[in-house]
C-alpha cells in the first residue's frame, strides 16, 4: 500500500509540474495566466573583466536577450558593475526595474548585488543593502574575504497571487573560508532580523562553493535549495568559466513555498555565443 502511494504521489506531482510548466517559458504578454514565481541567479561577468571577445562590451546584448526571451519575474545578479546597472536599466525601462548599490562606497563604487525585476508581475516594497563583515550596517571587507561583499535584499509582492515574498541576493568571497562561513550565516541571521513578517524567502547568488562545503550546513537546515527540491530539475554546472570549468556554486534557496515545480541551468546560446557569461544563468519556479 505505502508503494502505490509513493508512485500516486509522484504522478500527482509529475501531472502538477506538467501544468505549471506551461506558463514557465511563456513571454511577458502571457503573464496574466502565469502559475507560480519565476526567480533566476545570475552572475553577469565584471564589465571590467579582461576577457578579449568574451569581455562585456562584445556580449552585453546577449544578456539583453536571455532576459527578454525567458522574462523571469524577478533576478538576483552579481558582479554588476555600474556600467552595467545602468545598461540594464535603460535596455528594459518599461518592463524591468533594477535596485542595489556598489559594494566598495554604498554608491557607484565596485560591484553591485542587483535584484532586478518585472514590474508587470511584481511590485517592490522596500530594499535595502548590508554588507557581509562585523561591521555590516557601512561598506566593509569582513574577516579573511579578499575583497568586500554584500547582499542586496528586497520585500516584494507577485502582482497575480497578492502575496508578498522577500528575496536576497549575495556573493560570498571567493578565498577566505572564514568570510563564506561568517558570511553564510549573517545572511541567515539577516533574514530573520529583516522578514519581519516571515514571509516566503528567496535566496539567490554566487556562493564560490560547491554543495558539500561545511559553510553551507546552516543553510541547509533552514532552507531548500531548489536544484534538489525541484520536481524536474538538472544536474548542470553552472560555472563554465568560459569553457574551462565546470563547477557548480551558483544557488537558488527558498524557504515558505508550498513547492518549486522547475530548476533549470539556462545553458541556451544567445548572439551565436556559447557563453553569455562566464556563468551559466540558474532559474526555478515556486509556487506560493
Amino acid at each position: 500500500m505505502k508503494n502505490i502511494d509513493k508512485k500516486m504521489k509522484k504522478i500527482l506531482l509529475s501531472v502538477l509540474a506538467l501544468t505549471l510548466l506551461m506558463p514557465f517559458t511563456l513571454s511577458s504578454k502571457d503573464k496574466e495566466s502565469r502559475k507560480g514565481l519565476t526567480v533566476m541567479s545570475y552572475n553577469i561577468r565584471l564589465a571590467s573583466g579582461k576577457d578579449g571577445t568574451n569581455s562585456w562590451e562584445y556580449r552585453y546584448p546577449a544578456t539583453a536577450m536571455m532576459i527578454e526571451d525567458l522574462m523571469p519575474d524577478v533576478i538576483g545578479m552579481q558582479e554588476v558593475e555600474y556600467v552595467a546597472f545602468r545598461y540594464l536599466g535603460d535596455v528594459f525601462d518599461k518592463t524591468y526595474k533594477i535596485v542595489g548599490v556598489g559594494r566598495d562606497d554604498g554608491k557607484k563604487g565596485g560591484e553591485i548585488m542587483a535584484v532586478m525585476y518585472n514590474s508587470k508581475t511584481v511590485s517592490l516594497q522596500k530594499w535595502g543593502t548590508f554588507w557581509l563583515s562585523e561591521t555590516p550596517d557601512k561598506p566593509s571587507r569582513g574577516w579573511d574575504a579578499a575583497c568586500n561583499r554584500c547582499a542586496t535584499w528586497a520585500v516584494m509582492k507577485d502582482k497575480g497571487s497578492g502575496k508578498s515574498f522577500f528575496f536576497v541576493n549575495t556573493h560570498l568571497d571567493h578565498v577566505g573560508t572564514e568570510a563564506q562561513k561568517n558570511g553564510m550565516q549573517l545572511v541567515l541571521d539577516k533574514i530573520v532580523e529583516l522578514n519581519k513578517g516571515k514571509l516566503p524567502v528567496v535566496l539567490t547568488g554566487d556562493f564560490n562553493m560547491e554543495l558539500d562545503n561545511p559553510a553551507f550546513e546552516s543553510i541547509k537546515k533552514r532552507m531548500s535549495n531548489a536544484r534538489q527540491s525541484a520536481v524536474v530539475s538538472d544536474d548542470h554546472f553552472t560555472y563554465n568559466g568560459w569553457g574551462r570549468a565546470s563547477d557548480s556554486i551558483d544557488y537558488i534557496w527558498h524557504d515558505g513555498f508550498s513547492s518549486c515545480i522547475q530548476y533549470e541551468t539556462v545553458t541556451k546560446p544567445y548572439m551565436d555565443r556559447t557563453f553569455i557569461s562566464d556563468h551559466f544563468p540558474i532559474k526555478a519556479l515556486l509556487v506560493f
